[in-house]
């Protein structure tokens, strides 16, 4: 299992880049992310709607280009960066590599399982998100047939260990611990600081879950704009396996085992034991896991503005 990443974007993939010409002057502080996952037959139909938006940059994430001849796009496109990564890795990590690509205040992370209209976030709704401030404002989800999705997360605690509740219904700029499918406008700046998206993790459930319980603990927030709404342009949207597996032992380490005193939190050395008993690793690995956690937790102490279960006791 690799070590807690204590940087931004430290782990540094093979890949290609193409593109990215300069847009407008007069375009809104607001970059595109899109990952491509589907291998969507509307995809030049989607860079051409993209495009007309207004946006300051357009990033095109390519995991598999094997279908279609991505420099004759590119040469098509050249106001899109396309980013072809040679290596097979999460949604989340793709994300952080598109965000140290573009220099924009804010950036809208999509997929190309979404139904991308002309107009997809006007000024005036943008300039309504971006003054809030939140790390991350999450658009409501809806299926292709416009039912809403269970986007809206919140925490709770069962016999002494986390969970959270999953709702359908939600009501504009409600709190949630992390944004749906990764989807959502992100403050920059605030996702940097936070360290993006932990690489080390391949589950796109605790992936997330990390991240939005990092936010929350650090002093940010994330939040549902009813405003702000997409759909789903495919029959089957995301399903998130929650299944406890390595992600879910370090996702304990980072979040649920520090601790807030004073201004600060720690990992106490004689919480140990209880992570030994959850973890049903070796007594060795179960050290090196705890140590590496006890670390990550030291440099990163005082940014913590409360522990996991004063976030419980004070949702809202």
């Amino acid at each position: 299992m690799n070590t807690i990443p204590l940087t931004f974007n430290e782990h540094q993939i093979n890949r290609t880049i193409l593109g990215g010409k300069t847009l407008s002057d007069n375009s809104m502080d607001i970059s595109v992310v899109l990952l491509n996952k589907t291998g969507s037959q509307f995809k030049l139909q989607i860079f051409e709607e993209l495009l007309k938006c207004n946006f300051a940059s357009v990033v095109s994430v390519e995991p598999d280009v094997g279908n279609y001849n991505i420099e004759e796009i590119s040469r098509r496109y050249p106001a899109v960066k396309f980013i072809i990564p040679h290596e097979n890795v999460s949604d989340g990590e793709l994300i952080n590599i598109a965000m140290a690509e573009v220099q924009s205040k804010y950036v809208l992370v999509l997929k190309d399982n979404l139904y991308i209209p002309l107009g997809i976030l006007l000024p005036h709704l943008a300039d309504k998100l971006m003054k809030n401030e939140y790390v991350c404002t999450a658009p409501r989800l809806v299926d292709m047939k416009k039912n809403s999705l269970p986007i809206q997360k919140t925490p709770s605690s069962q016999k002494m260990h986390f969970v959270l509740d999953s709702k359908t219904h939600v009501q504009d700029d409600i709190s949630t611990v992390y944004p749906f499918d990764y989807i959502g406008l992100y403050n920059r700046e605030k996702f940097i600081d936070l360290g993006g998206f932990d690489y080390s993790m391949k589950s796109p459930y605790w992936q997330l879950l990390d991240f939005g319980v990092r936010a929350w603990l650090w002093g940010e927030k994330i939040k549902i704009s009813t405003a702000f709404q997409l759909s789903y342009n495919v029959e089957e949207v995301p399903f998130e396996d929650t299944t406890p597996n390595l992600d879910s032992l370090r996702f304990y380490l980072k979040n649920e085992l520090p601790v807030y005193k004073m201004d600060h939190v720690v990992i106490k050395k004689s919480s140990f034991s209880r992570f030994f008993r959850y973890s049903g690793c070796g007594y060795f690995e179960a050290k090196r896991q705890f140590k590496d956690a006890q670390n990550w937790v030291e440099m990163n102490q005082y940014k913590y503005k409360m522990d996991l279960q004063t976030l419980i006791e004070n949702w809202n």
